[in-house]
């Protein structure tokens, strides 16, 4: 079973290390391919795609990650047949916005929804969602126990957020907000 892990990843954090942990070991999947969005058409990014393919990389190392050239999953998945039933991950508070994506229900014919909700997370939101998809039985929740947004970490931005291998690339490249060479890493 292949997981497909998606997003902009500016930058990628420990929380989406963990989601991926979570996926694999709860949805066991065989493959995860994680795609970073080149031109993410949900938010602005601001770091170039290259960098962020290589922190995605750094960050995710056991894995495939490769640059999606498309700014909307359902056209990701219509180019890839290939992917015969994937799982696509997100996270809950992503899931609460699903029904405002391109096409969400042919998103959920192309793929099954592997959504990771954290405890205490609000169930009538995830239930709002559900409600209003052709095919609910398609989404599949599993536990976060280490959540963490990538907005969050840009407005209180931390190396120790990242993985260091991610810290050291960000460090290298003066990258938001570090100054170049910057080594004061704790």
């Amino acid at each position: 079973m292949i997981g497909l892990f998606g997003g902009a990843f500016d930058p990628p954090h420990l929380g989406h290390v963990a989601l991926l942990r979570a996926a694999k070991e709860q949805l066991g999947l065989d493959r995860v391919l994680v795609l970073v969005a080149a031109a993410p058409a949900h938010k602005q990014v601001e770091t170039p795609a290259t960098v962020r393919l290589e922190l995605a990389r750094a960050a995710f190392p056991d894995d495939e990650v490769v640059l999606d050239e498309h700014p909307r999953t359902v056209d990701t998945l219509r180019s890839h047949p290939e992917w015969r039933d994937p799982v696509f991950l997100i996270g809950a508070d992503e899931f609460a916005g699903f029904l405002e994506w391109k096409e969400p229900d042919e998103v959920l014919r192309l793929a099954r929804l592997g959504v990771a909700a954290r405890p205490g997370y609000p169930r009538e939101r995830l239930e709002a969602v559900l409600a209003g998809l052709a095919d609910p039985e398609r989404v599949h929740f599993f536990e976060l126990f280490e959540p963490q947004a990538s907005t969050l970490l840009r407005e209180r931005w931390q190396l120790d957020d990242v993985p260091p291998a991610v810290a050291e690339i960000v460090e290298r490249h003066g990258l938001y907000g570090q100054p170049h060479g910057y080594t004061g890493r704790t």
